[in-house]
């Protein structure tokens, strides 16, 4: 990559930095690592230095009127106007480039194993910003309407929480239960990030309660990442956890055998995009078909399955059937 689009990249990493409110005033070293990190996948300095920073921060001051301050009290760097951003500044030719090399890097490696899970984001990407010469183009949503999804709290947390899951640090933030309204503080040792239906959730160990805990990032807020450790040795697969999870929910509880039977049009869409791994057709009839699958049974899975409406009949688990029933009954006292 060239030092010019190298530079346009560190620019964007810089504004983001400053403007990250769960980690304010970042010094030198702070913009240094988060640049290098962000290009280049390492802390460890050999491909930016100091002197690089400050040039770009000049450079920033310069070309786009950034008002970059220092501040000798907090020692660190911020933005004197807090609504100023170089997102509102027009890209460059150099910073679609710059764009268009990342998205052409991203590409190479979408089939990878470790990529396979964002194959579809980053297809969506790829196709905003080569469908036009300029990716910021309004005009191309005239002819071209890609899904957008809403904005949701939170998501500038995800660094300073990813750091403390690769560190082994324990957080502590103030968390609102959306069912109660009532707002607690936490302490806790993060595990992983997870994404699911366009929410960002925490998923960690509750020492007090010697717990796995889950945690909404929109719900969060008042973050700190303390300097203490998690001594205790604690493992923990992702994978594993959630292996029988649809969705978010994951528990300790043994997954449970769900037969459905669906109608022709609602089958052709499930088994396109199977709710589960552990999906399988185990029969195919004129009207309906019957599909398997192992997995707890939890509000998403429940969710789901009342989307599809009367396309979807649960046969078993009794259990399972008579929780749809009810929720079906309900529907129908509502719409009177």
């Amino acid at each position: 990559m060239s030092k010019i689009k190298n530079a346009q990249l560190r620019y964007r990493v810089i504004d983001r930095s400053l403007r990250n409110p769960y980690k304010p005033f970042p010094t030198k070293e702070d913009l240094r690592q988060a640049c290098e990190e962000a290009i280049f996948g390492s802390i460890e300095g050999t491909d930016i230095c100091d002197s690089t920073i400050e040039k770009d921060m000049f450079a920033m001051r310069m070309e786009f009127d950034a008002p970059i301050k220092y501040s000798k009290r907090d020692k660190g760097y911020y933005y004197e106007d807090e609504e100023y951003s170089i997102d509102q500044i027009p890209l460059s030719e150099d910073d679609i480039e710059a764009i268009k090399f990342a998205t052409n890097t991203l590409m190479q490696f979408r089939d990878v194993s470790i990529f396979k899970q964002f194959g579809f984001a980053i297809d969506k990407i790829f196709d905003r910003v080569h469908i036009a010469n300029n990716p910021t183009d309004e005009n191309v949503d005239n002819y071209v309407q890609f899904e957008s999804m809403p904005e949701t709290s939170g998501s500038s947390m995800l660094p300073e929480l990813l750091k403390a899951i690769k560190d082994k640090l324990i957080v502590k933030f103030v968390y609102t239960n959306f069912a109660s309204g009532k707002v607690k503080d936490r302490k806790v040792l993060p595990l992983l990030l997870k994404e699911y239906s366009n929410r960002w959730y925490l998923i960690c160990f509750n020492p007090s309660k010697e717990k796995i805990m889950t945690f909404g990032l929109d719900r969060m807020s008042v973050l700190e990442v303390t300097e203490d450790y998690f001594l205790n040795k604690f493992d923990f697969n992702p994978d594993n956890y959630f292996k029988h999870s649809i969705g978010i929910t994951a528990n300790e509880t043994t997954p449970e055998k769900i037969v459905l039977k669906v109608d022709k049009i609602g089958s052709k869409y499930l088994q396109s995009q199977p709710l589960h791994p552990s999906q399988k057709l185990v029969k195919s009839g004129n009207n309906r078909d019957t599909l398997e699958l192992s997995v707890i049974i939890s509000e998403e899975l429940k969710r789901t399955i009342l989307s599809y409406g009367a396309q979807i009949e649960v046969v078993k688990p009794n259990s399972l059937r008579d929780e749809i029933q009810v929720s079906i009954s309900e529907m129908v006292e509502n719409y009177g």
